[in-house]
């Protein structure tokens, strides 16, 4: 039976990262897009991703987009002072959560991925392109929901010849529930990046990480000690 033919958003993240592990499992998996666009972890997240790809013998779209630089007051992308960090985050209350995430909202950097991820799709032959989305950051961000997801099948339907469609496998999980079932995957969480920052470590700091230790302790996955 022929597979369905897909194109993977990835930050190399943990919420990209599973996606594409899932995808290339049950899918065709036709091209994987990432973007520049002037974030700060944009030199670990194009290493990452770019090793992944090669060791999934997939081909990479680098797409930069360094318009955002010039347009966004995001701190994602301007001073990496502003991050919001440590006991700034505080991730079990919804209030401050919300707070945190108008300090790092890129105008829009939602639509524009999945609309670019759309021309890829239409262009190769794909029915489906497949973003990195959680339920846990939906609460805080209304991009990452099921909702948008609907929204653009519906505009994609008019803007591309195949209406192409979204698909994600963990719009409706948790960050510890994706942790859980990466325990079934072949995962090399040495090209995980889920730090807003480039180093040599996670800062640990920084609301994705604190989010994605905490689905690490939760899930009794521990893939950093020595």
């Amino acid at each position: 039976m022929e597979r369905e033919k897909a194109v993977v958003l990835l930050s190399s993240g943990l919420d990209s990262t599973y996606n594409l592990l899932k995808a290339v499992a049950e899918l065709e998996v036709v091209g994987v897009v990432t973007f520049d666009y002037g974030q700060h972890a944009r030199d670990k997240e194009l290493e990452c991703s770019g090793k992944m790809c090669k060791s999934l013998g997939l081909k990479q779209h680098i797409v930069p987009l360094q318009f955002f630089s010039e347009i966004s007051k995001s701190s994602l992308n301007t001073s990496p002072e502003d991050l919001p960090s440590g006991d700034e985050v505080q991730i079990e209350d919804l209030a401050a959560s919300r707070e945190s995430a108008k300090s790092v909202w890129v105008p829009n950097r939602n639509g524009v991925f999945l609309n670019i991820g759309a021309s890829f799709a239409e262009a190769l032959g794909a029915s489906v392109i497949i973003p990195g989305f959680n339920k846990e950051e939906a609460t805080t961000f209304p991009d990452n929901s099921t909702e948008y997801m609907t929204a653009l099948d519906a505009s994609f339907a008019f803007s591309t010849q195949n209406s192409v469609k979204v698909k994600c496998y963990s719009h409706e999980l948790t960050k510890n529930q994706i942790v859980e079932d990466m325990k079934n995957l072949d995962v090399d969480w040495s090209l995980v990046w889920p730090c807003y920052r480039s180093g040599d470590k996670h800062c640990g700091q920084c609301e994705s990480c604190k989010r994605f230790y905490r689905a690490l302790d939760e899930a009794g996955v521990k893939p950093y000690e020595d």
